[in-house]
């Protein structure tokens, strides 16, 4: 049956192609969302983008005719566009908490107009969309019906985790470690199943359980294929713990990969294998030409202000994390035991907090690290880098497209991050653009992910995460 969606300004902003998104349905603008899009036209940040690019939009559509009559958004989909005004009875009819007359309470009016106005001439069931948690109770309230924008959500349960199981004779295990690879077509267990392109693959033996064997997918051959890396290399003092991380490394390691998702609750290693990865490979095989490291300016807690200094003094604290992990690698100071020196009575001298930090500088002096903020990668063209995004829960699937295509020949480019720990107050685990980004990728040939689950920080990181 056909609808009739009002738009939220919010939609829009999150998402300017969202008119194109109701297929053959009808939607509806109240005006107070072109006025709100009016006022935020001029914001630098991406809700200013997405404003200005919706209102490009909205003119082009006039070509087609009168907005306020209608006017069909695409010739193929049938559905239509209308921008509507609140009328004044209808707000008037409004219970009287919600007479106002404030930006949300016109769009409620507009879409209760649609509403009553159906019931006459039996038009077709109206839908409030909006990301507005209060603006959709508003609507349960008056007896209308409101459901969030879901569009590019990803339901976080059901998120793909790029690692599964499969039961198999000892004989094929043998003949997958004897000859280099296993065609798909012989293994009964897998018959049926969806693997996706890089999806890493634990055999179990069906006589002894205990006995297993890891394997990636190789959907250009259709064949199960042993892990040639991440066994054979050691990266200074990291190395894989567990299956995931085994998992993980080997497409770290492996250029064909262009594209890796890790995905992990705190302390399962996401950037520590990441970071040491690209370094061995930048460093030892030489294979990039640098290792670009950057993460969101998005902090924890409220915000301290403006920091004095250069561009390098002013991202310091948000590139901590990342220097505290390449102090780890490159050797600092009580590396081994992965914890900072106990100060002494001398502890004032330069240094002593923190230990020899010259590796990791003498790297960055040679050109061949690189810790920089990302807000200013927009028109970049990066070629023959290992790059990681830190962090990446924190970004908007807008954002993390912006990232990705500054991508150039020979790159490789790594995405961590925790869905559950994001900062971005308009983002959440399901709306992210790391999640986003795990779906959209899923399968593509030059593209991996591994969704980490055990935690390897230490012991009480580890109970922290699950119980907290």
């Amino acid at each position: 049956m056909r609808k009739t969606f009002v738009l939220d300004t919010n939609v829009l902003l999150h998402d300017p192609q969202a008119l194109t998104r109701f297929e053959d349905n009808a939607v509806v603008i109240p005006i107070e969302v072109v006025e709100e899009i009016d006022r935020f036209k001029r914001d630098p940040s991406e809700k200013g983008r997405n404003a200005r690019q919706i209102s490009r939009l909205l003119d082009a559509l006039r070509e087609k005719g009168n907005l306020a009559d209608g006017v069909p958004i695409d010739d193929a989909s049938g559905g239509t566009l209308q921008v509507v005004f609140c009328r004044s009875e209808t707000l008037a009819q409004l219970p009287p908490e919600l007479k106002g007359g404030n930006g949300d309470n016109n769009i409620l009016a507009v879409a209760l107009e649609q509403l009553r106005s159906g019931l006459i001439s039996d038009q077709p069931p109206v839908v409030l969309v909006t990301k507005d948690t209060n603006l959709r109770i508003k609507a349960d309230a008056v007896g209308l019906t409101a459901q969030d924008y879901t569009t590019d959500k990803v339901d976080i349960a059901d998120l793909y985790p790029g690692v599964c199981e499969l039961m198999a004779s000892a004989a094929a295990m043998e003949q997958l470690k004897g000859e280099g690879g296993l065609a798909l077509v012989e293994l009964p267990s897998a018959q049926g199943a969806a693997l996706q392109a890089n999806e890493g693959v634990t055999l179990v033996d069906q006589a002894q359980p205990n006995h297993t064997l890891l394997a990636r997918f190789d959907a250009g051959s259709a064949r199960l294929l042993p892990l040639q890396r991440a066994g054979k290399v050691r990266l200074g003092k990291v190395s894989a713990r567990n299956r995931e991380q085994t998992f993980a490394l080997d497409l770290l390691l492996d250029p064909s990969v262009q594209l890796l998702t890790l995905v992990g609750k705190a302390g399962t290693g996401k950037t520590l294998l990441a970071l040491a990865a690209g370094l061995h490979q930048v460093a030892d095989e030489h294979l990039y030409e640098r290792l670009l490291v950057t993460r969101p300016v998005i902090s924890l807690g409220k915000e301290i202000g403006f920091l004095p200094g250069s561009l390098e003094e002013k991202m310091g604290p948000w590139m901590q994390p990342i220097i505290d992990n390449l102090d780890f690698l490159l050797g600092g100071a009580d590396a081994d035991e992965g914890r900072s020196p106990r100060p002494s009575g001398g502890s004032n001298r330069p240094g002593a907090q923190r230990g020899n930090r010259s590796n990791w500088t003498d790297l960055k002096g040679m050109g061949l690290l690189e810790v920089e903020a990302i807000s200013y990668i927009r028109g970049r063209s990066i070629p023959r880098q290992f790059m990681v995004v830190d962090e990446a829960q924190n970004l908007t699937p807008h954002e993390v497209k912006t990232i990705v295509t500054r991508v150039g020949e020979g790159t490789k480019i790594v995405f961590t991050g925790d869905p559950y720990q994001i900062d971005n107050p308009y983002v959440d685990a399901e709306s992210n653009g790391l999640t986003w980004l795990v779906e959209r990728f899923k399968g593509q040939r030059l593209a991996g992910h591994v969704t980490l689950i055990r935690g390897e920080r230490s012991e009480l990181a580890e109970l922290a995460a699950n119980l907290l």
